[in-house]
Order: structure tokens, then C-alpha cells, then sequence
């Protein structure tokens, strides 16, 4: 129940929420806001404004999300190439269909006025001082310094809407689990005996090199365990690169498994090693253990919040990267906390 609040009265019972980002942990970092909204509105259709490859995510979270309708592109948001000539007929349709839009894409620079032009009876969202505000009352100065996680609560907080923790979470599904048993190399795996390494990012200059997962892998084979390399096929390069430079055999399954998949191969791992990247969420929202390199992105920001399960190594500099040896040292406080407990 919704108390004291900023959501008008009465309380919505249509809801868009704008988010068109192409990335898994762009909208996983959101989730906890989605479920705080989802228990205050139980009732509530909420739509997801996003990318086609966001109407998968929708249906995997339909605990928290009702619909999907695809961003049709907007001048100033580079995600969708823009066809100006269609957006108007979007906005025609959309119009006095929700009760409530929230801008959750980002500082609301460009995405405001997108978000108005939908026409709901209510926006609420965030805003960068001095720029264009639609609502003072429903929308919140951006909080840029703080994690993603803690952004969109932020803004939960301030609708008067109650939080309910801040864990990510990722619903697995028998599915997921048989389409990883199809893939051959794996169907011999038990729980904990193997560990993941995924050398990709979608930007180049936040990869750790090759060479560098390849020194850290060699060393947990030396510890007992299967390596698995894992990536999209657009990062198979990456992930033979680092099984070249190995010293010990890994299984290769770059491009070989669907996100569904790659969540249940995580989800029985003894852990990770990754870039910033989505695996990185992915890892955190099954309560997979991780080492994960940053190398030009903001840890405050995409680091994941439980620091004790998720180790963070960040490069200094650009002559002063993070080496093999802090990753392996991580690495092992990680699987002494595994021996210990056991």
C-alpha cells in the first residue's frame, strides 16, 4: 500500500517506463526499483518502453513487467537509428493510454521530452539541474555519483514508493537449463567443479587483454578446475585468443549459448572472471562469486554492490592496468571463503 506518496490520486493503474538501453545490465540494475514498484502498485500494468531485445527480458520478468512496446527512436538517442516521419503516429497511439510514465533512461536531457510527448496523465522521473524539468513535484534531480542500482531507488524513495532490498535477480527457467544440457562439453559438469572466464565487453577499451585472463585461467586449472570461456559470436576472437595463450585446455562456448543458457551455466559455477560488463550483473543476480576488471569504466557506478561475494579490481592508469597476480589473489580469498565454509 502506497501511503504517503507522489504518484496523484488515484493511484496509477497504467504505467510506462522508458528505458531503451542496449545493455543486460542496464535493465538488470533496474529490477530492484521494478519490484518495489510492482509490490506498492500490485495491480498495475506496467509497460516497458525499450529495444527489441528487451521484450525477452519482459517476459522473463513478467513477475514485475506486463508489456512491452518498442522504443521507436528519438532524435538525440543513438540506440535506434531515428525515422522521424514514424513518430508521430507512436505518440498518436500512445495518448491518454497511461496514467503514470516514468523516465528512467538517464538524466532526462533528451528523454523527457520523449516521455511527455506520451501523453500520460502523470511523468515522474529525473532531471539535470537547469534543463528542462516537466514536473517538479515527480521529478528528481539526477543522482549521477551514486551506483545504478541506488539510482532508481532514489527515485522510488522520492514517488513515496517503499524499497524492497536492493539484490538484482535473474528467474531461471527449465528451459535455459535444457539448452545448456544440449551443448555436449558440458552435460558431464557438476555443481562448483568449474569456473567461467569471459574476456568480452561490448566497448574494446574495457577489456582486461587475453594474455591476461589466459595467466589467471592456466591458474584455477592448476587449482582443479574446468575453464569454461563464455562470450557472445561476435566475441569468439576474444575467447580463442585467451585459450592461444593458455598453457591448459578450456571448453570454448563463445557464441554458443543463449542468455538463458549462460545463466544456468553461471548459476552452478564456483565463479567468475569478467570484465564490466552484463555477465558481470548476471553473476550478481544469481549469487555467483566474481573477480571483475575494470578498465575504462566507473566502478562506483556498475560495480556490483556486495563487495564480499564480488571482487572489484579497478586499473589506475592507463600505464598502471591491473595484473594477472591481483586477479589470482582475489581469486583465492574467494575459494578460501568456499574451503572454510565447507
Amino acid at each position: 500500500m502506497v501511503k504517503k506518496h507522489r504518484l496523484g490520486e488515484p493511484l496509477p493503474q497504467s504505467i510506462a517506463i522508458v528505458r531503451s538501453l542496449p545493455g543486460l545490465g542496464d535493465l538488470l540494475c533496474t529490477v530492484p526499483a521494478w519490484r518495489s514498484l510492482r509490490v506498492a502498485l500490485p495491480k498495475a500494468q506496467i509497460t516497458l518502453i525499450g529495444l527489441p531485445w528487451a521484450r525477452s527480458f519482459v517476459e522473463r520478468f513478467s513477475n514485475y513487467l506486463d508489456n512491452f512496446l518498442e522504443f521507436p527512436g528519438y532524435p538525440g538517442i543513438p540506440e535506434v537509428p531515428l525515422q522521424i516521419t514514424k513518430l508521430p503516429v507512436f505518440f498518436a497511439n500512445q495518448q491518454q493510454h497511461f496514467d503514470l510514465a516514468l523516465q528512467m533512461h538517464g538524466s532526462g536531457i533528451i528523454s523527457n521530452p520523449f516521455t511527455v510527448m506520451l501523453g500520460a496523465r502523470i511523468n515522474a522521473g529525473f532531471y539535470m539541474p537547469n534543463q528542462y524539468c516537466p514536473d517538479a513535484e515527480r521529478f528528481l534531480p539526477y543522482p549521477e555519483y551514486e551506483p545504478e542500482v541506488w539510482r532508481h531507488l532514489r527515485l522510488m524513495e522520492f514517488l513515496g514508493i517503499p524499497l524492497k532490498g536492493t539484490s538484482l535477480e535473474f528467474p531461471l527457467r527449465e528451459d535455459d537449463f535444457a539448452a545448456l544440457d544440449a551443448i555436449e562439453e558440458v552435460r558431464h559438469f557438476k555443481n562448483g567443479e568449474y569456473v567461467c572466464v569471459h574476456p568480452g565487453a561490448s566497448v574494446r577499451d574495457r577489456r582486461w587483454s587475453p594474455e591476461k585472463f589466459a595467466v589467471v585461467a592456466d591458474a584455477l586449472v592448476t587449482r582443479g578446475f574446468q575453464v569454461v570461456l563464455t562470450g557472445t559470436a561476435v566475441e569468439a576472437e576474444l575467447t580463442q585468443a585467451v585459450q592461444q595463450a593458455m598453457r591448459f585446455s578450456a571448453i570454448d562456448l563463445a557464441g554458443r549459448t543463449s542468455l538463458g543458457a549462460i545463466a544456468a551455466l553461471l548459476s552452478n559455477a564456483q565463479l567468475l572472471i569478467c570484465n564490466d560488463t552484463g555477465v558481470s550483473h548476471l553473476a550478481a543476480a544469481l549469487r555467483v562469486k566474481s573477480v571483475v576488471i575494470f578498465s575504462n569504466s566507473d566502478p562506483n557506478r556498475w560495480a556490483p554492490l556486495e563487495r564480499d561475494r564480488h571482487r572489484v579490481l579497478r586499473q589506475a592508469s592507463h600505464l598502471d592496468g591491473v595484473t594477472p597476480q591481483a586477479a589470482i589473489a582475489q581469486v583465492e580469498l574467494l575459494l578460501e571463503e568456499v574451503t572454510s565454509v565447507a
